[in-house]
């Protein structure tokens, strides 16, 4: 059984909207492209390192349409990567599937993810905030890269807006931060609810 790996870049106040460029989501935003001045040697090293192994990505239809657009024309190390593994995209509607190797998923979304896991072995979701919420709600993944980066940005999408359900998670290896303040958390969904307590009584 494959695993299934969220890939997410956040600001402070989990803030995943558009980080890569002013282009990605414009609407109601003002802050495209805010992750290029805080990469650094760590953070790409890490972001290269995390992607090696996979297999096959699932998307959303709009980090789809945007990947489906650039990828295709690159012949870096991600390029080469991104146009010879399949490509699952969650769409209600009937996008586009031009880009080699792409396939609509199912409606039935917990019965997709489970054939894509039968499938593969290391399944990358990347951007996708909308499909991401749903995958955290219905805890459909097993893996959660989060990269926590030092600014507030006040406005865009948050990773949580999709109605969060209480969930347990195990840090799987130490923090890491590089020079600009980034820090990389690697995390594996763990069993049951978080508990309480009593902090008085300890």
């Amino acid at each position: 059984m494959g695993l299934i790996h969220i890939e997410l870049f956040a600001t402070l106040d989990l803030v995943g909207q558009s980080p890569g460029a002013p282009e990605e989501d414009p609407v109601g935003f003002s802050f495209g492209g805010w992750q290029a001045p805080l990469l650094d040697e760590v953070s790409g090293a890490q972001v290269i390192a995390a992607y090696e192994g996979t297999d096959a990505l699932l998307l959303g239809r709009r980090t789809y349409d945007i990947f489906a657009a650039y990828w295709p024309h690159q012949d870096d190390e991600f390029g080469r990567l991104f146009n010879r593994i399949p490509k699952y995209v969650a769409s209600r509607g009937r996008p586009d599937l031009s880009w080699a190797g792409s396939t609509l998923l199912g409606r039935d979304l917990r019965a997709a993810v489970g054939e894509v896991r039968e499938r593969h072995e290391h399944v990358k979701v990347v951007g996708s905030l909308n499909l991401v919420q749903t995958l955290l709600r219905e805890k459909l993944f097993d893996r959660l890269d989060l990269w926590l980066h030092p600014i507030v940005l006040g406005e865009g999408k948050k990773v949580f807006d999709g109605g969060a359900v209480p969930t347990n998670l195990t840090l799987l290896e130490p923090p890491s931060a590089g020079a600009k303040g980034t820090v990389f958390l690697r995390y594996g969904l763990a069993d049951g609810t978080p508990a309480t307590g009593d902090m008085t009584k300890l």
